[in-house]
């Protein structure tokens, strides 16, 4: 059995290039978002998601990707764009709760 992934496992990794397999387009880790929530002192993981940013020409449609780090680690993850505002990126999200 592998490991729970923690916010931590992730931070080493900002500025990092994720490849998605079957997809020409890599993304930039650009964030560790880590909110803290009443009630889930407990819990075997708390809360966290990845922000990632490519360029806005090329999305990466939503889906389960097996995501390959700077040619080395390699998770499977869900990735999904979001909403955003500028022009000149897009970004996406990776939740883990």
């Amino acid at each position: 059995m592998t490991a729970t992934l923690c916010a931590d496992d992730f931070v080493p990794l900002i500025g990092k290039a994720f490849q998605p397999d079957s997809h020409p387009q890599s993304l930039t880790l650009v964030k560790v978002d880590t909110p803290t929530f009443a009630g889930w002192e407990s819990a075997p993981r708390q809360p966290f998601s990845l922000l990632l940013r490519g360029p806005r020409d090329v999305l990466v449609p939503e889906g389960l990707y097996r995501f390959t780090v700077d040619g080395a680690q390699a998770f499977e993850l869900y990735l999904v764009p979001v909403q955003t505002h500028s022009r000149a990126y897009q970004d996406y999200q990776i939740a883990f709760n």
